[in-house]
């Protein structure tokens, strides 16, 4: 065939069980995890303005949310903790009994099939809202790295399936890797934010974990937007230090990124869909000027099929009822 009038292409997309048939990419339901917002207290969902649909839980209302989750099919949550008591080194992110602690050990004695992936930074504990300490005015690296560890320490002792850095300092996979190793977590895997992003896309996630710097930006320790070679590294990086799944944040404004690191690597990979990239989406079909349900998945479709395996997005519940 030489090509049209022989060679037709809509052939396979008249109706949809031929589209079925030969789509290249599958969105699943099993490919998504659901973020979650922790709070003290009791009785307590607060919403969160500028997200609409998603809301604050304290850790006695968290059961019935994480079964309405696994309802759904969605394999994974990934937990956020805003505690009550912030301090300049957010001793709470790694205090034994802190909230995400008490969160953790909540959900796994409800929904213990649930996996519970928890989110390794200091940025919701400390007073000025930075990811680390802050010497002179600026996060040091290397001071911040054992607290680190202790906090991804704490959140194995309670019982979470897989922790997640996000603070975006060198050297924090090799340390909390080491750390859980010398106290007999080998089997705990480390999904590290490899390529994250100083983005713009952070707003409402910011006002929801209360987690918006005292003073400056993250620009300083996250990436600059621009680029894509050095995230190649830093994902390189990371894995060298023993993470075992890597990822992509944000999702939607950086597909481009996401196929660079799948086809750099054959390591399991994650991408994060923000707060900002799902208000922007709210905000527009709330308006009527999108039609939510078809925008919702195809920007998730987009995201899996750049080649992320894994999509971490507020979208999970909605999406987990369509799939």
């Amino acid at each position: 065939m030489t090509g049209f009038p022989q060679l037709r292409l809509r052939r396979l997309r008249r109706t949809e069980p031929l589209r079925a048939l030969v789509r290249e990419t599958r969105l699943e339901v099993r490919d998504l995890v659901y973020p979650l917002f922790v709070i003290e207290g009791s009785g307590a969902k607060q919403d969160v303005a500028s997200m609409p649909g998603i809301f604050r839980f304290s850790v006695d209302l968290l059961p019935k949310e994480v079964k309405e989750v696994a309802k759904l099919g969605v394999p994974a949550v990934l937990l956020f903790g805003i505690p009550d008591h912030k301090d300049d080194v957010g001793s709470a992110a790694y205090h034994p009994a802190g909230v995400l602690q008490r969160a953790i050990g909540t959900i796994k004695g409800s929904v213990p099939e649930l996996l519970v992936v928890t989110d390794v930074c200091l940025c919701e504990y400390t007073s000025h809202g930075h990811c680390g300490i802050v010497v002179d005015g600026y996060v040091d690296n290397d001071r911040t790295l054992e607290l680190l560890a202790r906090t991804a320490l704490s959140h194995a002792e309670a019982g979470a399936d897989i922790v997640a850095p996000s603070d975006m300092m060198d050297g924090r996979v090799k340390a909390i890797r080491e750390v859980l190793d010398e106290n007999g977590f080998h089997h705990i895997p480390i999904l590290s934010y490899a390529a994250k992003y100083a983005s713009a896309f952070y707003g409402p996630f910011r006002e929801a974990a209360e987690s918006t710097p005292e003073f400056g930006d993250r620009r300083s320790y996250q990436m600059d937007p621009p680029n894509w070679r050095e995230a190649l590294r830093e994902v390189e990086q990371d894995i060298a230090e023993g993470a075992d799944m890597v990822m992509v944040k944000p999702a939607l404004a950086y597909l481009d990124v996401i196929r660079k690191v799948r086809d750099a690597t054959n390591y399991p990979l994650a991408a994060f869909n923000v707060s900002g990239e799902y208000s922007m989406v709210k905000a527009a079909a709330q308006r009527g000027w999108i039609d939510e349900r078809g925008a919702i998945l195809e920007v998730l479709t987009a995201i899996k099929r750049a080649g992320a395996d894994i999509i971490i997005t507020y979208h999970a519940k909605e999406a987990a009822s369509w799939l």
